[in-house]
């Protein structure tokens, strides 16, 4: 049996009821809305017409709630209730920060830069929630633009249509070895390195990109004894003297890693951004916007020490 959906109810129409009632008069409730007396009386007759019912009657010059009237405005009073309680339900959602954020990066950012903006996002909106998924950029910048990802922190170089690409960190790369016994590195060039067994990036990375590029600058090609998709699967590997690796330099930043394995600047340098990236018609819903705030800020000189610091 098909459902038969009645008008709605006018809360403006009760609302001038209820003036009406409690001035006892249509002039007296249409000056106080700054109304004409028949914009009220129009309003009367349309809500008696939506009830059927005759709502009002005048009684020594005053207008007086019928039985159906007193029923009305007992109801009234729960409905505006009702909407205060509403009003204050949707402004909790207005100044919330709450929702579900899924960010992409690859696993070194997500291990070593990451963690203290995660916490303290987490710290300061608890229904905030951020869902990290590790891949290359590739694979990310991809997954942005078919929207299965809301946002990504990639390495450059970096480009597609409809992206919209934020260069936020800067790092330099470094080799690492053994820390004991350590090869003598008297200078760590592309010629120098390119003989030594070699522990780097899988192939097809964008890390992996920029280290055969300063190599291939060189005229050289590096010829790795392992190539793995892990930073900290490297970082064991030489830690075990197997080899040397070039990495980046906030794979290095816990401190265990010093007693175990050392670190030498590259010659020439070799550096790599990081960017923000987030399709060019990404609505920036309020939590989505805090992550992307807290993203451009990591280049900050400051922001990582305080980063635990409250707003």
């Amino acid at each position: 049996m098909k459902r038969i959906i009645p008008q709605k109810l006018n809360l403006e129409q009760l609302a001038t009821f209820e003036l009406v009632v409690l001035h006892g008069s249509f002039s007296a409730a249409a000056e106080q809305l700054g109304l004409t007396q028949p914009a009220v009386s129009l309003q009367i007759r349309q809500l008696e017409k939506f009830f059927n019912l005759k709502l009002l009657e005048r009684i020594a010059k005053k207008m007086k709630p019928t039985s159906a009237g007193f029923t009305l405005l007992e109801h009234n009073i729960l409905i505006n209730n009702a909407i205060d309680e509403a009003l204050q339900s949707m402004a909790v959602h207005a100044h919330e920060i709450s929702g579900q954020v899924t960010l992409g990066t690859g696993a070194t950012a997500c291990i070593h830069l990451l963690p203290p903006l995660l916490g303290h996002l987490k710290q300061q909106w608890p229904e905030l929630d951020v869902n990290v998924k590790i891949g290359n950029t590739d694979e990310m910048l991809k997954a942005v633009t078919e929207n299965r990802l809301d946002l990504a922190l990639v390495t450059l170089p970096a480009a597609g249509n409809n992206l919209s690409i934020t260069p936020v960190y800067e790092e330099s790369f470094v080799v690492i070895q053994q820390a004991q016994p350590r090869l003598l590195l008297d200078e760590i060039t592309p010629e120098r390195l390119v003989n030594l067994p070699l522990i780097l990036f899988e192939n097809g990375s964008s890390t992996r990109q920029l280290i055969d590029d300063w190599f291939q600058r060189q005229g050289l090609r590096p010829h790795p004894i392992m190539e793995l998709g892990s930073v900290e699967a490297i970082k064991q590997m030489v830690m075990a003297g197997l080899g040397v690796s070039i990495v980046p330099q906030l794979a290095m930043s816990q401190p265990q890693n010093s007693s175990r394995l050392c670190s030498h600047p590259l010659n020439p340098p070799l550096n790599r951004q990081l960017a923000v990236v987030l399709r060019q018609d990404k609505p920036l819903n309020k939590a989505l916007k805090k992550v992307v705030d807290g993203l451009l800020a990591l280049g900050a000189p400051s922001m990582l020490p305080a980063i635990s610091k409250t707003d």
